[in-house]
């Protein structure tokens, strides 16, 4: 038996995350759920997004599986998610964006998947004003040896122990020579370590334009934070949206995973959202805990009832256009 501990979430997140929970319940795996709260809804119970129980329970359990949380902009708590990234030092963040059958996109055989390096870049947190007028503000982007070596490895493993064949470090080193210029010196010195795995490198900017241009040259991509962020919302651009990426958090001994989509209050309680992400984010999870035969079972019956699209959510399909739980049903039923 599994102990998780599961967070709903904000917004739509308590509608998606009950139906990813009955479809990995359904799957055979062992799982016991240990429910525990953050985000807005936390803060307005407890009067803090992250209560010390919601904590206490990550720390028993080593795995969390979480809806997307509100973070205010410019004011408030900086970020649920970067807070819970830290203080676990969750190290890589994962996400795979790969061509769904039945989902029209301007391409149909994308298979890419961004390896972020999630603690340290500009994300780090360090930033301040100079000025006592809060005119100039200023961040600091820290890089260090120790972070991208972690990075960098983990993305060659991930692609040794998937069977790819190529990793592609993405980089500003031409302009940014220490921080951006280690990180890539690092890469290379790891890249040695695998010759059976092919090394390249881009500058972020002419990684962009390719991955338009030509995508299928990527396999496994990996960068730094802020770049990370960016390149994981292209990807997903082109295979169908925000609501077909999952995503994972991994550290040495914990990992969180994830919807890598907002909460999006406007569609909240109208049983409309798509929950494909965070039962793909479901997916990546069983995997982690080694339930390999149930997450191939989840995974082909959603890759089945999105082919089919029949009974799928309206921003899959707008003339099925079925519920959330009625999606989550055909799922379960397609594994039966």
């Amino acid at each position: 038996m599994h102990n998780v501990t599961l967070i709903k979430g904000d917004g739509i997140g308590p509608s998606i995350m009950d139906q990813a929970v009955k479809i990995i319940d359904a799957s055979g795996a062992k799982i016991h759920w240990e429910e525990a709260d953050a985000g807005m809804a936390a803060f307005n119970k407890f009067g803090t997004p992250i209560p010390d129980a919601t904590l206490e329970s990550i720390d028993r359990n080593r795995v969390a599986f979480k809806g997307p949380l509100t973070t205010a902009v410019s004011e408030g708590f900086r970020s649920i998610n970067v807070e819970l990234r830290k203080k676990y030092d969750l190290y890589a963040n994962v996400r795979p964006a790969k061509s769904w059958a039945g989902v029209q996109t301007r391409y149909s055989d994308i298979d890419i998947v961004i390896v972020r390096e999630n603690t340290e870049g500009l994300y780090a947190g360090l930033e301040h004003y100079l000025t006592s007028k809060r005119d100039i503000a200023e961040s600091l982007a820290v890089v260090t040896r120790h972070g991208s070596e972690r990075i960098v490895d983990y993305a060659f493993k991930y692609a040794r122990d998937n069977n790819r064949k190529k990793v592609t470090v993405c980089h500003k080193a031409n302009i940014l020579k220490y921080t951006q210029g280690l990180f890539l010196e690092t890469a290379k010195e790891v890249a040695a370590r695998y010759p059976d795995i092919e090394f390249d490198s881009k500058i972020i900017d002419a990684t962009c334009m390719h991955m338009v241009m030509n995508p299928q040259q990527f396999d496994v991509v990996v960068t730094t934070n802020m770049f990370g962020d960016i390149l994981s919302d292209l990807t997903a651009g082109l295979v169908g949206g925000l609501g077909l990426i999952p995503g994972a958090n991994i550290g040495a001994d914990a990992a969180l995973f994830e919807a890598v989509h907002g909460s999006a209050p406007d569609i909240a309680d109208k049983n409309i959202a798509n929950p494909t992400a965070v039962i793909m984010a479901g997916v990546m999870m069983l995997d982690h805990l080694h339930e390999h035969e149930a997450a191939n079972k989840v995974k082909t019956a959603l890759e089945k009832v999105i082919a089919e699209g029949k009974y799928v959510t309206p921003d899959l399909n707008s003339n099925a256009g079925v519920g959330t739980d009625v999606m989550g049903q055909a799922i379960i039923d397609a594994m039966a």
